[in-house]
């Protein structure tokens, strides 16, 4: 600290000082650090100079900084984590949180700098969970097939666009009964109604099942889903609606997030755990 005092002559004239005060000619303060100036009269005024407003310079790095990918989290952490940060990984959330100045062993940090990965469900996984144990019209199922091609696996995108075009010529059928076959696949048997001629008889066949590739998290690998087809048969009035049941789905999410914690723990300087669950709050 800068101190400027001066002291009363030895007959205590308060007017003397005032006037050897005001002939001191005035001086730019330093940035950075704090001064005490003599306002005369026995009055002094301490300035503070060390904020971030006057030095340019914040007192420490604070924030939260969020992330999509496993990628851009570890050039993050690399540029300003130290062996003292602290990670954390919370599979409720599906989210991995890092506190870049978290206490030490000896001494206590400020906690405010934090870097969060936040998972981000791909368009692909939110259509196909959209639609899941959703029944819907032949039109609207094969649409939505149509749209979807690129995600399957098993049957084949051609065999399954196939079928959906099947399903769009037929919306005008009446459905008359189902016969589930050995593999498992379910045949439905139609009558197609044309003006002066016997009904066209036909046969449609969907798997028991679909494999699916998709991307639970944006920036992750694909993983096999197993869909179950669901149909209802309502033979009064000879409607067919389709749909599919995702096959635990949770599983696929928790096996998805447990191997993007892998990749973190891989990316992280050794001597750093990931531990299972969150932050303690900011104080």
């Amino acid at each position: 600290m800068t101190y400027t005092t001066l002291e009363a002559t030895a007959d205590g004239t308060q007017a003397i000082i005032d006037i050897a005060q005001a002939a001191v000619a005035p001086q730019a303060l330093e940035s950075g650090k704090v001064h005490v100036v003599a306002l005369g009269r026995g009055q002094f005024q301490q300035i503070d100079l060390t904020g971030p407003q006057h030095t340019g310079i914040p007192a420490r790095k604070s924030g939260s900084t969020l992330v999509r990918d496993v990628d851009s989290f570890l050039a993050y952490f690399d540029k300003h984590g130290d062996d003292n940060s602290e990670v954390y990984a919370d599979v409720e959330s599906r989210t991995i949180t890092a506190v870049l100045d978290a206490h030490t062993a000896d001494d206590a940090r400020w906690g405010g700098h934090r870097l969060e990965l936040s998972l981000r469900a791909t368009s692909a996984w939110r259509a196909w969970m959209g639609a899941d144990n959703e029944l819907m019209s032949q039109g609207a199922f094969a649409e939505f097939i149509e749209d979807n091609l690129v995600d399957l696996v098993e049957p084949t995108a051609a065999t399954m666009l196939e079928l959906a075009e099947s399903f769009e010529v037929t919306t005008s059928a009446e459905f008359q009964s189902s016969q589930r076959l050995d593999s498992g696949a379910r045949k439905f048997s139609y009558v197609e109604e044309q003006t002066g001629k016997a009904g066209h008889k036909g046969e449609i066949t969907i798997p028991a099942t679909l494999t699916l590739a998709l991307r639970p998290f944006e920036g992750t690998e694909p993983y096999a889903v197993t869909a179950r087809f669901r149909y209802r048969l309502d033979r009064q009035k000879g409607e067919l609606r389709l749909g599919f049941k995702i096959e635990r789905p949770e599983d696929t999410l928790a096996s998805a997030f447990n191997d993007i914690r892998t990749l973190v723990d891989d990316g992280i300087p050794e001597g750093i755990a990931v531990l299972n669950g969150a932050p303690a709050h900011r104080c």
